[in-house]
């Protein structure tokens, strides 16, 4: 009884450990997927070791074909990897919570942020920073995924393809391809062997219910609400390649199809969330209460929750249903095989990511110092990542 209870109290500890450190990547993760996979890279993997650098690389693969927001769906999986369903969805509120609270409270203060002349000059250097961790993040990961010619073939095939086309269907595109070439040119034999996988068939029923339910239901009820839910849950669910990738899609039904916002309150919050840590699918609380107003405050929170929920709610119950058979699928010879060539590809995405996030900030030398500490700053690994945010931020203002 007493050894039930120690574990029992060992297991609680080793959770509240592990939602700290995911408290910390959200706290460390500003602009995208890919500059978050560098704080994972520096938390998860380098510095606690909860998974390997090519666990990580497989889960950012399997999140870049999956629709919906890639970051929170690999922090999610991690969470899944230490603790099952339950640490999971925690993993998911630590993640996201904080910025989906505080995104909400902005929108009821849309009007007054749009009038003032905030400065954006102290955010300056997050980019640079950002650029910093993408490059560690690259150059460990490069090292684990680049093993012989094909796969250094098929990394700098993922630079090119992905640098030359900038479009959001490219990267699940590319990342199969990669797949397909490992499995190509691959000498073994007996590439399909069977594995008994078992799939939690229940999940991906929740997910078609809420898909179709959500439909019919604002069919049959001109609700505000419920038709926010439908919407972002649908953009949940069509949308791959991240925060970047729906905003348009956002913009294009919530301001100039419904005109529930105008086009500078819009602008104001993704202004905003640029500035913020954690997943950009958060942008959602904002444009979902925007959306809800007019209704009093409890219909505006309303509207936010739905926007928030209904946002990330697909993308979890997909990793709930694949995560589980993820580990079994993996046993197949043939998908171990084609996995070499998807990671390798996926080296090559977060290169991508820390050159063209360098273009966009501009090569002004204080920028290029601000990256290069940042990576000085991690491969030591004296400073944890919020610190080094913090450092940049405090930068930024008095510079």
């Amino acid at each position: 009884m007493k050894t039930e209870k120690n574990l029992e109290n060992q297991k609680r500890v080793r959770w509240r450990t592990f939602l700290k450190d995911v408290f910390i990547c959200s706290l460390g993760s500003y602009g995208g997927p890919e500059a978050h996979y560098g704080v994972f890279t520096d938390q998860m993997v380098i510095k606690k070791n909860y998974l390997t650098e090519e666990e990580l690389v497989e889960l950012i693969a399997l999140t870049g074909i999956l629709p919906g927001p890639s970051s929170t769906q690999t922090i999610v999986a991690i969470g899944y990897k230490m603790g099952g369903p339950l640490l999971a969805l925690l993993t998911m509120l630590v993640w996201a919570l904080p910025v989906l609270i505080l995104m909400t409270l902005l929108s009821f203060l849309s009007e007054f942020l749009g009038n003032m002349n905030i400065s954006q000059d102290g955010l300056r250097y997050i980019g640079p920073m950002a650029v910093g961790f993408i490059a560690v993040a690259a150059y460990h990961i490069g090292r684990k995924v680049v093993t012989d010619k094909i796969t250094t073939l098929l990394l700098l095939l993922g630079i090119i393809i992905t640098y030359s086309i900038r479009e959001p269907w490219i990267y699940p595109l590319v990342l199969i391809l990669g797949g397909v070439v490992s499995i190509i040119v691959s000498k073994e034999k007996n590439l399909w062997n069977h594995v008994k996988i078992n799939p939690p068939w229940r999940y991906l029923i929740v997910f078609g219910i809420f898909a179709i339910g959500g439909i019919l239901l604002n069919f049959i009820w001109n609700n505000r609400i419920v038709y926010l839910f439908e919407s972002f849950y649908r953009y949940g669910y069509l949308v791959i390649g991240g925060g970047q990738v729906v905003v348009p899609l956002m913009y294009s039904e919530l301001v100039e199809v419904n005109k529930f916002m105008t086009n500078q309150e819009f602008l104001t919050g993704y202004g905003l969330v640029q500035g913020m840590p954690g997943p950009m699918f958060s942008f959602s609380a904002y444009a979902g209460g925007m959306a809800a107003r007019g209704g009093g405050v409890v219909t505006q929170i309303l509207g936010a929750m739905a926007g928030g929920i209904g946002i990330f709610l697909p993308g979890l119950l997909l990793i709930y249903f694949i995560y589980p058979i993820w580990e079994n699928l993996k046993k197949i010879k043939g998908i171990k095989v084609a996995l070499k060539g998807v990671t390798a590809v996926a080296g090559g995405l977060i290169t991508v990511a820390a050159i063209v996030l360098m273009q966009k900030n501009g090569f002004m030398i204080d920028n290029i110092i601000v990256v290069f500490i940042t990576i000085i700053l991690l491969l030591t690994k004296k400073i944890p990542a919020p610190l080094i945010v913090i450092l940049v931020l405090i930068a930024g203002f008095i510079l």
